[in-house]
């Protein structure tokens, strides 16, 4: 992978680490439901009214946007309010590279070079390292959401390799699409049309501000270049780099949510830069090309 793609990926993963912070503080002022609805309105219109659709199946940027909007962000958000800390959904959503590695080698047949395994093998052990430490603070239910959550993402991951070469931010922009009226009509079944509606009535800059970030620097801005470089990379290569986003996201939690950062946390940290560096510095041995 180029430098310049490298870069980008690493901007992608500080804004994706930042944005737990916002989904926290989110959830806590707003129905989580509602927010994924609200975030994922917001990123598709007006957009959509400047951006042609991408040149790729209906049904695929459909289901793009079920699995990256509805799925992924219905199941972070509820196990976020349910009492998933930030910083450790940050941890263990990043097993979405190997349920991404996993489904590319079923749908797509791309193979992961043994370097790709090693690296994503030594990375996870620092993500286990770092979620034993905080491991006592989540309950069973919100942990397991979260893990479906990252399977969730890494099935989208591996939807935007079968889209092939199409416009990233279009791919990503109608996807968005899919995604507002399921989280809605979800929101007011299982969160109350009251508790919605009043929710709708007090909102306001502050809320505008924390849906606006999670809209359009982590899904337009984020979301795009993720896509783009999902388009020119194997699978299997751009999805470790996700595995910084704890990183990142242990960072934020410290600085603005005052978490606390232990020296075992630490150590962690530095076995996932030290997998993602055997990971990235080796090409795959086989990978087939995209769909």
């Amino acid at each position: 992978m180029p430098l310049r793609h490298v870069l980008l990926a690493l901007v992608v993963v500080a804004v994706w680490g930042l944005n737990f912070v916002f989904i926290k503080l989110s959830v806590e002022a707003l129905p989580p439901l509602l927010v994924a609805g609200l975030r994922f309105l917001l990123a598709a219109v007006p957009a959509v009214f400047f951006i042609r659709p991408p040149r790729a199946s209906f049904w695929l940027v459909v289901a793009y946007g079920l699995s990256l909007g509805v799925a992924l962000y219905s199941l972070l958000n509820l196990a976020i309010a349910w009492g998933m800390p930030a910083g450790l959904s940050s941890l263990v959503l990043q097993t979405q590279a190997f349920f991404t590695m996993a489904l590319a080698f079923l749908m797509l047949g791309e193979r992961p070079g043994r370097f790709q395994i090693m690296g994503a093998a030594i990375a996870f052990a620092g993500i286990g390292v770092i979620a034993l430490e905080r491991l006592g603070q989540t309950a069973l239910l919100p942990l397991g959401m979260t893990l479906l959550a990252a399977a969730s993402w890494g099935l989208a991951n591996v939807l935007t390799r079968k889209a092939g070469k199409v416009d990233a931010l279009s791919f990503t922009v109608w996807g968005a699409l899919a995604a507002p009226l399921p989280l809605l009509a979800l929101s007011f079944w299982l969160e109350g049309g009251d508790v919605v509606m009043a929710a709708l009535r007090n909102f306001g800059w502050a809320e505008l501000g924390l849906i606006a970030f999670q809209a359009w620097p982590a899904t337009l801005v984020a979301g795009g270049i993720w896509s783009w470089l999902l388009l020119r990379h194997p699978a299997s290569v751009v999805a470790p780099f996700t595995l910084l986003v704890p990183v990142t996201g242990l960072l934020s939690g410290f600085l603005l949510l005052g978490e606390r950062v232990s020296p075992v946390e630490i150590l962690g940290t530095l076995l996932v830069i030290a997998g993602l560096v055997v990971t990235v510095l080796r090409r795959p041995r086989l990978v087939a090309p995209a769909a």
